[in-house]
């Protein structure tokens, strides 16, 4: 069987693993998530909402690729099993049924300002550790804050 090695070893490999998992974690759930306001949205801004929903997706399944193909690069084993990330997963989940527009946007808003916050804790923890994975994460973090910003400014 190959092995997959990479630059990093000891205290920075398991920092740096540590940070990629977890994001990979908030970036899987934020498609589902999204995804399930997405389709069970009702409401006079539903057409604007929906499409943005579909963007949230957009970002975070470009992004979780990105991310789970670093690690691999580091030899790091990305875990994107569903049970890993029901067991995992800090995102508030939607509510079950139809969803009115107003409570998607404060679901979303809440569930952006929580990956935001993971992702400047990972930001820190790699800056020594892995300044490319650090990159990555920044490059996440920038998306993460702009849909922030604009379901935000919804409100």
């Amino acid at each position: 069987m190959a092995t997959i090695t990479g630059p990093l070893s000891g205290d920075a490999k398991n920092t740096v693993a540590e940070a990629l998992q977890g994001a990979l974690v908030d970036l899987i759930d934020l498609s589902l998530v999204a995804k399930q306001a997405h389709w069970n949205l009702v409401g006079t801004h539903f057409r604007s909402i929906h499409l943005q929903l579909d963007e949230v997706v957009a970002l975070a399944r470009t992004h979780m690729d990105t991310i789970a193909e670093r690690a691999v690069a580091l030899g790091v084993n990305p875990d994107g099993r569903a049970a890993t990330i029901s067991r995992s997963s800090k995102l508030q989940q939607p509510e079950s049924g139809w969803i009115e527009d107003g409570k998607v946007l404060a679901t979303i808003t809440d569930v952006l300002d929580g990956i935001s916050k993971r992702m400047y804790e990972r930001i820190r923890a790699t800056e020594e550790a892995d300044p490319v994975s650090q990159d990555l994460l920044i490059a996440v973090a920038q998306e993460i804050d702009k849909q922030h910003w604009m379901f935000q400014a919804q409100r």
